[in-house]
């Protein structure tokens, strides 16, 4: 068995015939290509960039502390606590969970607002809700709501990630430069 190995690109007439085919296709070019290292780095990622722009991780413990809280109010299990006013009051609360957490994902331009209305809501299960889902679900929501109303959104970026970005391009740069 015998394995061819590739050429370097840039070198000889395969590098030639490659761009030329690439050309012709108009696809994207082969790693390490002068085509590659002029089209820059590579585009982000599209749900890491709607992620960026949102207090994503708040948001989402919200709404998994309303969901949890949510299921141990159903649970089938033979020992559930039910402390405190029943009814009404035990799904309402841990739905408004839900739906801030949802809020906060999706309209995050109000975030403070529902980082209030949910570590309320998540505190308020406590009494509500089977000890705010046997602590879990209450403890996610407040952490979640902590986190959201921290959040701010576009700011620079810290001096070591900025460092570390710089650092990376350089290398990039480098090593484009050498093929």
């Amino acid at each position: 068995m015998t394995e061819s190995v590739p050429e370097p690109a840039g070198t000889g007439e395969g590098a030639a015939a490659r761009a030329e085919e690439v050309a012709a296709e108009g696809t994207a070019a082969a790693p390490g290509t002068a085509a590659e290292a002029a089209a820059g780095p590579p585009a982000r990622p599209v749900k890491r960039d709607w992620r960026g722009r949102r207090p994503f991780w708040g948001g989402l413990l919200v709404l998994l502390g309303g969901a949890e809280i949510l299921f141990t109010l159903r649970a089938p299990l033979p020992v559930v606590l039910h402390i405190g006013v029943q009814g009404l009051a035990g799904y309402l609360v841990p739905a408004v969970m839900v739906l801030c957490g949802l809020l906060i994902l999706f309209n995050p331009a109000q975030r403070l607002f529902y980082s209030v209305l949910a570590v309320l809501a998540s505190l308020a299960s406590w009494i509500t809700s089977n000890l705010g889902g046997f602590l879990i679900g209450m403890l996610l929501g407040v952490v979640g709501s902590c986190l959201t109303f921290g959040w701010l959104p576009d700011q620079p970026l810290r001096r070591g990630k900025q460092r570390r970005l710089d650092r990376r391009e350089e290398r990039r740069a480098a090593k484009t430069a050498s093929v």
